[in-house]
């Protein structure tokens, strides 16, 4: 599902040895889930959830999301919100103060779609690749 749309088509990889390696290395990891939806044994959903302790915004506990995805043919049938429902009830069961994430500035309707479910835009993100 990274490659089920344009930008992943041209950043993902077909050798999935690195896909099995980064699992294994998230799973050792504390705090750092990965939730996987599925219908009729198809996974159909996933999203990677990290809990981050830190010092600002008094000392609050932050749910991290990456990795958002639903398969193409279900986008538009609520899978998504049920999703954010399962990501709400997971944070707040982590006792986070808040619900992050980043997004690629290209992707309109996953824009519209987060500011639907309450996020708002309140950051400008910057990366830098190594």
């Amino acid at each position: 599902m990274l490659a089920d749309d344009m930008l992943g088509q041209g950043r993902e990889r077909a050798d999935l040895s690195i896909y099995y390696a980064a699992f294994d290395a998230m799973a050792a990891e504390g705090g750092n889930l990965v939730i996987v939806g599925e219908e009729g044994g198809e996974v159909v959903a996933t999203y990677q959830l990290t809990v981050i302790s830190g010092l600002s915004l008094a000392a609050a506990r932050r749910a991290q999301i990456e990795s958002v995805r639903v398969a193409s043919r279900m986008r538009g049938q609520g899978v998504g919100q049920q999703m954010f429902a399962d990501v709400e009830a997971r944070a707040k069961a982590a006792r986070c103060s808040l619900v992050q994430l980043t997004m690629n500035a290209s992707r309109v309707d996953s824009h519209r779609f987060y500011e639907g479910l309450g996020f708002e835009a309140s950051h400008v993100g910057f990366k830098k690749y190594l």
